[in-house]
């Protein structure tokens, strides 16, 4: 089945193209067959399309909201310049599965989309005021141009958390606040997370119930997941993707009466404060210099900025605080921990500064297998291999996860992915 994945942002765009087999034994084939971003939705935008690992396409073009954004995509997956043999028009396109941020209480699983599943993700708007609605236009813009017969399934950052205990997601507020309001922790990057536990027990050719692990995934937004007989246990975004580690712009956790301090002493309203803790924070308020870890970097390593250096120690010290926090409340049972993420995955120092520190908890690293990186292989033990507790580099594939749950909803088939 042809899937087509959406991640409605914003302002940006990204999409893939997967085909996507279940096999007799419950397995899934998947065969990438293009992928692209539109970014600045709203003025001049840029397109990037490639197909099989190869660009096919990069241009500048007005593009003012998310339906043109997609009708550009879908007229470019059927141009002879695409050269997609699958893809010869929209009929081939046979599914649509949606990234969508927040399902709150409401979505425990993905779901096939229908307007009652839209009500629902209106309804959550509150909970994510910046990505469900930019969600909503993915699949409005596909109904639109499609039309209301292509399957839509919507796939919840937030559902692979519903496992979380009533003890891991309350916050220690008045309960009647939850009862009224849902203010709980409800944990995002779940398809990332969901997928790093999958990819592990194919790795290590084990059923899901034997997947125990600690999942980072360090991006720009940064979350760390305690996962436990492969469901994820605890985790570091809260109600918000502001809560938890510190990150690119988002300042992670923080003594909640700083916001009342930050008003009565720079006047600052509770919007202004939010952006501040939202899009000023992290390494770039940290560092003074940009929320980018790889400027960052060479910044300490070739100018030996002190600062530079201040936003590397916390970053990596925060994320140590909670695999030791992790590590204790699943009573060491823990077998690896597995980074990803485009600096989990592609920066070999920040991952030497936080495993160096761990081997009070059974980690011996292994510095040599760290710097060979990925180096065209798909995964990598990062730990020696006499080490009690491993560590991994594995690169994530949230568009995999969406896909599966396409079909899953779509076919009615049972599989063993993801």
């Amino acid at each position: 089945m042809h899937i087509l994945v959406l991640n409605s942002g914003s302002s940006s765009l990204k999409f893939q193209v997967i085909d996507i087999v279940i096999t007799e034994t419950g397995e899934c084939q998947a065969h990438y067959l293009a992928k692209g971003l539109v970014e600045s939705i709203g003025s001049n935008a840029q397109l990037t399309f490639t197909v099989s690992g190869k660009q096919k396409t990069r241009q500048n073009k007005p593009i003012k909201n998310h339906q043109i954004a997609i009708d550009t995509i879908l007229q470019w997956l059927v141009s002879p310049q695409a050269e997609i043999d699958a893809i010869q028009s929209f009929d081939d396109i046979q599914a649509v599965g949606h990234r969508v941020v927040h399902g709150g209480e409401r979505f425990a699983k993905s779901i096939l989309i229908d307007q009652t599943v839209i009500s629902g993700i209106e309804k959550c708007m509150e909970l994510a005021p910046l990505h469900n609605p930019a969600n909503l236009k993915g699949i409005e813009a596909i109904t639109a141009l499609l039309g209301s017969d292509i399957p839509q399934v919507a796939v919840f950052d937030t559902a692979f958390h519903a496992t979380l205990s009533e003890a891991a997601y309350l916050y220690g507020l008045p309960y009647q606040f939850y009862r009224r309001y849902k203010i709980r922790r409800y944990g995002f990057h779940g398809n990332s997370h969901r997928y790093i536990a999958y990819k592990y027990r194919k790795i290590h050719n084990i059923p899901a119930k034997e997947v125990n692990i600690i999942s980072l995934h360090l991006g720009n937004g940064c979350s760390a997941c305690s996962i436990h007989a492969g469901k994820s246990i605890d985790t570091s975004m809260g109600f918000t993707p502001l809560d938890g580690l510190v990150m690119g712009t988002r300042s992670g956790d923080i003594d909640a009466s700083i916001l009342n301090y930050l008003h009565s002493k720079e006047g600052m309203d509770f919007a202004e404060i939010d952006n501040l803790l939202n899009k000023q924070s992290g390494l770039l308020g940290i560092s003074g210099l940009t929320s980018d870890m790889r400027e960052i970097l060479d910044e300490a390593n070739e100018h030996d900025d002190r600062r530079a250096k201040l936003a590397i120690e916390i970053f990596c010290r925060n994320i140590r605080k909670y695999i030791a926090a992790y590590f204790v409340e699943a009573s060491g049972k823990v077998d690896a921990i597995v980074f990803t993420g485009g600096i989990g995955e592609n920066s070999a120092q920040i991952r030497e500064i936080i495993c160096t520190q761990l081997i009070a908890i059974g980690l011996e690293f292994d510095p040599l297998a760290n710097n060979q990186g990925l180096d065209n292989c798909e995964y990598r033990q990062i730990s020696t291999p006499d080490s009690k507790l491993k560590a991994w580099v594995i690169p994530t594939n949230e568009e995999f996860i969406i896909a599966v749950d396409t079909i899953r909803e779509v076919t009615l088939k049972k599989s063993a992915c993801g």
